[in-house]
């Protein structure tokens, strides 16, 4: 627990503090098989009613407060755009699933750059939860099982050939996923179900470990308190986890309680069993519930915490922690009503249930209704000529707009809803097409999302000059012909290998008229076995760039690059749904937009000569600073792409800088 606390607060030292969780988990499953393994011990059954009786008072009462809290946390604090998704997060916080939806979030690059929700860390807890619902069925049917082949087995081998039977398919597919897809890997409960087995299996063997030398004992607890303090040290985000990595704290803390059910009297089990840490330990529950949300509430008022402002917060967290075990938490767990009545503690766990998904409908309904602009020209309030003078460009401050800000998110390019943005997994090329789908006049747009948010400007030439406009775009990744790295800090195999198949397309037999292409600066390369940093990175990018146009090039197809566009250093979306009367609060400069973006392309486009670079800055920036709004139109769905909506009203703009390609094609026909 003090291990996330640490890591969420921002404490440099730990950087690999989320590995608190899977000691949580090896401990969850140690505690809750040794409950149940001594009831069925002792009675010969587990009655499953009492054992979800006493979840539900455990956990229930007090997950309702904090996400009620949250709630209102959420709707006095947080910009109106997050109400509705941090609603729908409450909802599956509240019914513990909210795991599987972070998981699809992770790989949703539309997702990635989403703040975190103030109720994320209960995907542990709904990992546990699911543990807790699948586990105890699985022991009564071991148990029927057992009965059928007449106690072949004794019961606790019968329990540890079940637990093989979850654990070692549950780590195989650890490893593989989070190779394949570190972020749902992180979030699904099929990898984390090993890592509760580990613990559970420990309960079923502890009767073996009370024979232990206290020496033995003592060298296993120093050797998994280093185990666990060395993960929490050395890991950070580019670490590869659960995976292998796992490994090292749940062994670890495998390893610490079989040297406490061995003896008691080492170094370790005494400091562990302390009067302060049993303190710490009880409150742990409602801590984990209400560090979290208070962290993101106190980031929402100050903007990025500092480390000290982060353990702040997570110093005061102790006092509504220490309330909600008082007096919600303790005496709802330890009331005798509900436990010699279980039907009272589940008529407690559905009211329970039923505040926090109020919560989460209030925050719903809560959402502000904003004026829609019944008029919405976007660019085209702008003078078409980029190189004009800006001074006076209208920018519009008026609080109607378009789209609705809570909708600003979803206001994509159709390449995504089409199917046709490739996620990061996928290799294939796939490709769709837009403007005039019978045309014999071809222009491939090219790249990562910074090529596609140009779709919907390309579709308006390609439906106004009968142009069929073919896509080819990958999220975080550009067309280039060097290999560059995943988030994680790994080779981005699929990047390449969709490389090597789009440049193929784009000068073959097939290939098409015109290549338009644009992309992110935000890329390391990998070379040499490992990942360069981000000088050497700029300089190989800018290589492969060239490399990549200069195929074209040669094949015979012109190529036009458009420049990448400002980097906001701030989300404008929220500032908009919070500030609808205020946009000027929203606006951000440009200069430090502009730095942000890079100039990689520039200097491939120098270098190599012949390409035809086309700048729309000033048309989405018209001044020094870089606007919310232009012609009541939203400009920016995040802080570095354009909305669908005036994206398309560029289409005037980029015609201009188009124009000696059209003009070319008029002569040719």
């Amino acid at each position: 627990m003090l291990l996330v606390l640490a890591y969420h607060a921002g404490l440099p030292l730990v950087s690999g503090g989320f590995v608190g969780v899977d000691v949580f988990f090896v401990i969850s499953g140690f505690l809750i098989t040794g409950l149940i393994l001594r009831e069925v011990e002792s009675t010969g059954r587990l009655r499953l009613g009492r054992f979800y009786a006493r979840r539900v008072r455990r956990l229930l009462p007090a997950t309702a407060v904090v996400l009620a809290a949250t709630a209102a946390l959420t709707i006095a604090l947080l910009p109106p755009l997050r109400w509705p998704s941090v609603a729908g997060d409450i909802a599956a916080s509240a019914t513990y699933v909210v795991n599987w939806g972070l998981a699809a979030e992770s790989v949703d690059y539309l997702a990635a750059g989403d703040a975190p929700s103030p109720v994320q860390h209960f995907w542990s807890l709904a990992v546990e939860e699911q543990f807790y619902l699948l586990w105890p069925v699985l022991i009564i049917g071991l148990l029927w099982w057992r009965r059928r082949r007449r106690g072949s087995l004794s019961l606790r081998r019968t329990l540890l050939a079940g637990l093989a039977v979850v654990a070692v398919p549950s780590l195989a597919w650890s490893v593989y996923l989070t190779a394949a897809s570190p972020g749902a890997a992180y979030f699904v409960s099929t990898t984390r179900a090993w890592e509760l087995a580990a613990g559970a299996a420990l309960a079923i063997g502890a009767r073996r470990l009370e024979r232990l030398p206290r020496w033995v004992a003592g060298a296993l607890a120093g050797g998994g308190l280093a185990a666990v303090g060395w993960a929490a040290l050395t890991y950070d985000a580019t670490t590869a986890f659960p995976g292998v990595a796992a490994l090292l704290p749940v062994l670890g803390t495998v390893a610490v309680i079989a040297a406490g059910v061995a003896s008691a009297g080492t170094l370790p089990s005494r400091l562990l069993s302390g009067a302060p840490m049993r303190w710490v330990g009880g409150l742990s529950y409602s801590l984990y519930l209400w560090h979290w949300p208070l962290l993101i509430a106190a980031g929402a008022v100050w903007g990025a915490l500092s480390p000290q402002q982060g353990t702040l917060v997570v110093a005061a967290a102790f006092v509504p922690a220490w309330l909600t075990h008082r007096l919600v938490e303790a005496p709802i767990h330890h009331a005798r009503a509900l436990a010699v009545r279980p039907r009272r503690a589940f008529a407690v766990g559905v009211a329970a249930t039923a505040t926090a998904l109020l919560a989460a409908l209030v925050t719903v309904k809560a959402v502000p209704e904003y004026a829609t602009a019944e008029a919405a020209p976007g660019a085209a309030v702008l003078a078409p000529d980029p190189a004009g003078d800006p001074d006076g460009v209208p920018v519009d401050q008026v609080p109607a707009m378009t789209p609705d800000p809570i909708d600003v998110p979803e206001d994509n390019p159709d390449i995504y809803p089409d199917g046709c943005q490739q996620n990061a997994e996928d290799a294939d090329l796939a490709t769709c097409a837009y403007g005039d789908l019978d045309s014999d006049r071809v222009i491939a747009l090219a790249g990562d999302s910074h090529a596609a948010q140009w779709q919907p400007a390309l579709d308006v030439l390609g439906e106004r000059y009968g142009w069929r406009i073919e896509t080819y775009t990958k999220s975080s990744c550009g067309f280039f012909a060097v290999e560059v790295t995943t988030a994680a800090g790994a080779p981005y195999t699929s990047c390449r290998e969709w490389n090597d198949a789009l440049l193929d397309r784009l000068t073959g037999p097939d290939k098409p008229d015109l290549v338009v292409t644009s992309g992110s600066n935000s890329y390391r390369v990998w070379e040499d076995g490992h990942e360069l940093g981000d000088d050497a990175s700029a300089e190989r990018l800018a290589d492969g760039l060239r490399d990549s146009w200069q195929a074209v090039q040669s094949a015979g197809v012109e190529l036009v690059v458009l420049e990448n566009t400002p980097w906001l250093a701030q989300d404008p979306a929220e500032c908009v749904s919070a500030n609808p009367d205020r946009l000027t609060e929203c606006a951000q400069p440009l200069a430090d937009a502009v730095d942000k973006a890079g100039d990689e392309q520039v200097a491939a486009a120098r270098e190599l000569g012949g390409v035809d670079l086309v700048d729309l800055t000033r048309a989405i920036c018209p001044t020094d600073e870089c606007p919310a709004v232009i012609g009541n139109v939203v400009v920016w769905r995040d802080d570095h792409h354009l909305t669908a909506t005036y994206a398309r009203s560029l289409a005037s703009h980029l015609d201009a800088q188009l124009r000696p390609y059209l003009d070319d094609w008029r002569s040719a026909a």
